[in-house]
């Protein structure tokens, strides 16, 4: 009998014991771990959620850039935190669903974190140095069938969403091209801007001021529709059925938060990307906002991990 009612204690603790997590939570600061350096688009969309998960939760909120190793070394952080709901990752998709293809081995299992929210969608750009005899994207797969292997793209690393959206375009449109791979999206930008590679597939919001000022071609959009902030560039879908390369931002937990906590980051997260001043800025970046639930989240990320995952493994691309 005391067995039983033992029992009944411990069964009618566990019960409470989730809702009270919520309840409490955030009970200390928040730590928002960032796997890239400071100053880009990635990092200064974490700060302005910092400031709004601030002032709903009255605790404060911080921001610590940890770049290296494709992000491998921010998001190997935040797995290994205790999992309260207060280290979170907000990254690009190379830690979450390219890597684990990429390097084969991690410290870290990209499909345990918990998914908290899908923040942001960027349109990636294909564009070209001024110099390329192509002035759409039929003529510019013409020009790659007549000349093989010559035309060249650069990208911010292997792996990166830039190569990533090369190398599918690439396979989809039959056409071969050379990877130059650089040590970040600015160089990248150089090189195309001076010639020294003649096409590159570009953040949206970083390739659309010099697309405005002719210091580069736009060609085509790399999401299933065009972009309003260039709605004569049309999408690589049209000429390429199925195609669809974007970048985005997430959020995410250590594996093991408590349902009700990572429950309530979503709901707040929700709430933050329909704020006016948010809209505002993510379509100021170039960006579309998400408003997903955590288990819409957790399929977006299979089928990213499995589209991007295949395309790695038939074209045979690793890390360097």
């Amino acid at each position: 009998m005391r067995t039983r009612q033992l029992a009944l204690v411990s069964l009618a603790c566990a019960l409470f014991a989730a809702p009270a997590a919520a309840q409490v939570y955030p009970s200390k600061p928040i730590h928002i771990i960032v796997p890239l350096a400071a100053g880009g688009g990635t990092d200064l969309l974490a700060r302005v959620i910092a400031v709004k998960l601030r002032d709903k939760f009255g605790q404060p909120v911080t921001v610590e850039n940890r770049p290296g190793a494709a992000g491998n070394i921010g998001a190997d952080t935040v797995f290994k935190a205790p999992p309260d709901g207060h280290t979170l990752l907000f990254t690009q998709p190379a830690p979450l669903v390219v890597n684990k293809a990429l390097y084969g081995k991690l410290s870290y299992e990209p499909e345990q974190f918990v998914p908290i929210a899908l923040v942001s969608l960027q349109d990636i750009m294909l564009a070209v140095n001024p110099g390329v005899p192509a002035n759409n994207l039929q003529e510019l797969i013409a020009h790659a069938n007549a000349n093989p292997g010559k035309l060249n793209f650069g990208s911010s690393g292997a792996g990166s969403a830039p190569h990533l959206a090369a190398e599918l375009f690439g396979s989809m449109a039959g056409v071969k091209m050379v990877h130059v791979p650089y040590k970040g999206s600015a160089e990248s930008m150089t090189a195309t801007l001076g010639g020294q590679v003649d096409l590159t597939f570009f953040a949206f919001s970083s390739a659309l001021r010099n697309a405005n000022a002719g210091k580069l071609r736009a060609i085509a959009v790399g999401g299933t529709k065009r972009n309003p902030q260039l709605p004569n560039v049309p999408s690589i879908s049209e000429v390429i059925p199925g195609y669809s390369a974007t970048s985005w931002t997430a959020l995410v937990a250590p594996p093991g938060t408590p349902a009700p906590v990572a429950q309530r980051l979503a709901r707040a997260m929700s709430e933050i990307v329909r704020m006016p001043d948010v809209q505002r800025r993510l379509i100021e970046a170039g960006d579309e906002s998400f408003d997903t639930t955590p288990v819409q989240m957790a399929a977006f990320l299979r089928e990213e991990s499995q589209r991007w995952g295949n395309l790695i493994k038939t074209v045979g691309i690793t890390a360097q």
